[in-house]
């Protein structure tokens, strides 16, 4: 379980502290996923990278299942994030001197145990339909095709999270479509808990959880 309790973010500004989020608070178990909209500078990302264990929050606590990552040892965290978490951002971030399966193994180079990962690798790039293509470079693949390969690398050491920040953004309709169908049909598979925030209402319309950040605070779309 991914629990989210009452966390605050503020930044150092010249006439004080600027606040991001605001006694932000969010609660999702495995299988479930989740939809953040709003407006551009509205905090999504930020609250993303604080569930992420990327970037502590000024008040409030983040636990995954019961482990509060901002409690874990700094040279420890690393390691946390490795084996429990996957993140897929607008820009794909693949090695471009790499091939597209070195590439999805590129998680598994700090991972403590790598016993099968290639096998899985190659299995989730048959899923994301890019079995033909495991030795092709980043340069020889469609904006859609690379953001599948980045699908498959933040699932290859099974996270419990993933975190997703606008995955289709850059993405003409047709591939956005076939990102986002991949991207919850894998969710479902895993049983991963799935949080994606995007500007795109069409795509959070396919969750079954959907919140809109406004003012610094987390509503229920529509509310």
């Amino acid at each position: 379980m991914l629990e989210i309790s009452s966390v605050t973010k503020q930044y150092p500004a010249p006439r004080g502290p600027l606040t991001v989020l605001s006694e932000v608070s969010l609660s999702l178990q495995r299988g479930e996923a989740a939809a953040i909209m709003g407006p551009s500078g509205s905090g999504k990302s930020t609250l993303l990278y604080i569930a992420g264990a990327l970037e502590p929050p000024t008040a409030g606590t983040v636990t995954l299942d019961g482990v509060n990552p901002y409690k874990v040892a700094e040279k420890e965290l690393a390691a946390f994030r490795n084996q429990n978490i996957g993140f897929v951002f607008q820009d794909h971030c693949l090695l471009p001197q790499c091939s597209v399966l070195e590439n999805v193994l590129v998680p598994a180079l700090v991972a403590k145990d790598r016993v099968g990962l290639a096998e899985r690798a190659r299995e989730l790039l048959g899923q994301v339909g890019l079995a033909d293509r495991l030795d092709h470079r980043p340069a020889e693949l469609s904006g859609g095709e690379k953001q599948r390969v980045a699908l498959a690398r933040a699932l290859v050491l099974r996270p419990r999270l993933l975190l997703c920040d606008e995955p289709t953004g850059n993405l003409d309709e047709a591939s956005a479509e076939m990102v986002a169908a991949l991207l919850l049909e894998l969710d479902r598979q895993q049983e991963t808990i799935l949080i994606l925030v995007t500007h795109n209402p069409a795509l959070a319309a396919r969750f079954a959880k959907r919140y809109e950040l406004r003012h610094a605070n987390l509503h229920p779309a529509g509310a």
